[in-house]
Parts: C-alpha cells; structure tokens; sequence
C-alpha cells in the first residue's frame, strides 16, 4: 500500500462512516427517548433508496401503498384506543380527535398516494424525487411506532428487542414483496471530479460528507436550540421525571421515530448511487451504524458518530489487507467494546432501579 492508495481508502472509509455516522445518532436517539433498539433503521435506508429507484425506472413505487396500508392500521388502532379509554370526555371532544386521527394516518398518506401515482416519474426533477421519496417513507416511522411499540411502550427493553425484531423481519418481507429481488442503484447527485494531488475525489462522496455534516450540525442546532428538542433531551434522561413536568413521552416517541426514518431515508437516498441496493442491504449498513452507536454506549451522540466513522475507516482498509474478512473484522470491533464497558460500567442491581 502507497500514499495514494491509503488516501483513496481514506476516501472511501470516511463517506461511508458519514452514513453510518447518521444511522448511529439515529439508533441512539430512538433507545435514548424510547428505549427501543431499532433494528428495523435498515429498513428505512432500502425503502429510501429502492423508492427513489423505482421513480427514476418510471415504475409506480410500492412503498407508496405500504403508506397508506400502515395509516389505515393505525388510525383503527389510535381510534380503538381513544374510544375505549375516554374517560368521560364529551363526544365533540372524541369526534375531534378521531377526525385529527383519522386526517394524521388516512387523509394525509392517501394524498400522497395520489401524488406520487400522479407525478412520480423519472421526468420529475431530482430534488423532487428525493422529496416524494421522503414524503413517502418518513411517516412510516411514527406509525411503525404507533402499531408495534406504542402499546409496549411500559414494558421491559427485552420485550421491546423481540418486538424490534419481529418488526425487522416483517418489514424484510414487505420488503421483497413491493421490490422483488434484484437491486436498484439511482442517478448520481454529481458526476463532478476534483484533482488534489494524485488523489481523485467523486462530487457524489463531497455530497454525502456535506449532507451529513450538515444533518448532524441541524440536529445539534434542533436539540440545543428547540422546545421539542429539549423536550426530547428530556426524555431521553428522565422519562418519569419528563411526564410529570408535562412532557408527553408518547409524542416523544413519535418524534423520535419520525427523525429515525428521516435519516434511514436519507441515508439510502446517499449510497444509492454509490451501490446496489437490494430489499435487505439496509440491515448489514443499519448493523454497521449499531456498531458505532454501541462504542458510544447508546447514550453518546459524539462517541456515536465518531465510533461510527472509526467503523467506516475500518471497513475500508480491511477490504484491501482481507477483503474476505472485512465484515467479521468489523463486528469484532464490538466485543472489546463490550468487554471495556462491561468492566468500567457501574453495576446496579434490578431491586435498586
């Protein structure tokens, strides 16, 4: 290995932990406010990216009905809810809600639907795609949460991690159904190259690095700077203590959601030029971006993201001495992590919780 070959892999290693830089603040985000570990966050990345594929193929995206299917599921759920525990509220009050309800998962994810049977072809322009992509999977967030961990929002994180999974693979085999099988790459943000030195740099890798220092620095501005940012920060620290100030740990937990998707989305929407994306590679890139958030022990933005580039870096160079071994070299990463934490943590017995 020369210099030259070292900065390309370097090139490589960092725009690849950009991505999973945004998928472990979004992991430590929803186990911070919900205490969920989100297995299903490489959903969202193939959604993003298969969705955005299927718009440039000039093929109606799929994803589009799995919206509208998942709202009409949760408005029965939500309005089931309201009705059983109204608690002696007025009828106009109920009727309001469940019309608010039945606008928020039915309305709203039908009028997509019909714009993006509408308009969403490969003629629409770029920055509208990626519009239409997001206005398509976002909202799955919040009413993946509303139909699986809403209801267990009280229960232990074991049961919250078999729920996780359970999501996991059933968004897996959605997944295939609305896809199919073969892999999708989309249109390169920028074909543009720059020269510095001997060392070739992509527009698209400057995009990818760009966009996602400017989602973290929008996410700090949010967290810092915003009520329903403080409010999530917390929640995140005192649930208990969040509720009886008045801060509404339900609507956390859909925002947090929310944020998850968004980045999920966006982080397909990234790498899908980059390479093929089949209906479940969002899991191996979503793994990777755990990684990084279990360096930063689920609680650490910074730690998170700077694990999280670490594994990108890591990834890179192991393809060139191992190439065959670069996904075990990256997961191992996790066990002297663990053995670290495990040896450093306080330990806090369940009678004193």
């Amino acid at each position: 290995m020369d210099l030259s070959i070292a900065a390309i892999l370097a090139q490589d290693g960092i725009t690849s932990g950009a991505v999973y830089a945004l998928l472990a603040l979004a992991l430590v985000l929803v186990f911070s406010v919900t205490r969920v570990i989100f297995i299903p966050q490489g959903e969202f990345v193939a959604f993003g990216a298969l969705t955005l594929a299927a718009i440039q193929a000039d093929k109606f995206p799929l994803s589009a009905t799995l919206l509208v299917a998942l709202g009409v599921l949760s408005f029965v759920q939500e309005a089931a809810m309201l009705l059983i525990g109204r608690n002696g509220e007025s009828g106009a009050a109920l009727v309001r809600r469940i019309g608010l309800a039945l606008l928020k998962f039915v309305l709203l994810p039908l009028a997509v639907y019909g714009v993006a049977r509408q308009y969403g072809h490969a003629a629409l322009a770029m920055p509208l795609q990626v519009l239409l992509t997001l206005a398509i999977v976002v909202p799955m967030g919040p009413m993946v949460y509303r139909l699986a961990f809403q209801p267990l929002a009280e229960a232990s994180t074991l049961v919250l991690l078999i729920v996780s999974v359970a999501v996991h693979y059933a968004l897996i085999g959605i997944g295939l159904l609305m896809f199919g099988a073969e892999g999708s790459r989309t249109t390169s943000f920028s074909d543009a190259r720059f020269e510095i030195g001997s060392l070739t740099v992509s527009g698209q890798s400057c995009v990818i690095i760009l966009v996602s220092l400017l989602l973290i620095i929008a996410l700090y501005l949010y967290f810092e700077r915003t009520l329903s940012g403080k409010a999530l920060r917390a929640t995140a620290v005192n649930r208990l203590g969040a509720r009886l100030v008045g801060i509404g740990t339900t609507q956390a937990g859909r925002l947090a959601f929310t944020l998850a998707a968004a980045l999920g989305a966006l982080c397909g929407i990234l790498i899908a030029p980059l390479t093929t994306i089949y209906y479940d590679s969002g899991f191996l890139i979503g793994l990777k971006g755990f990684v990084g958030a279990i360096i930063g022990g689920l609680g650490s933005y910074p730690i998170a993201a700077a694990g999280a580039l670490l594994v990108g870096l890591l990834e890179s160079y192991s393809s060139f001495w191992a190439s065959a071994f670069k996904e075990v070299i990256v997961f191992t990463l996790i066990i002297p992590v663990l053995l670290w934490r495990s040896l450093t943590s306080k330990q806090i017995d369940e009678g004193d919780q």
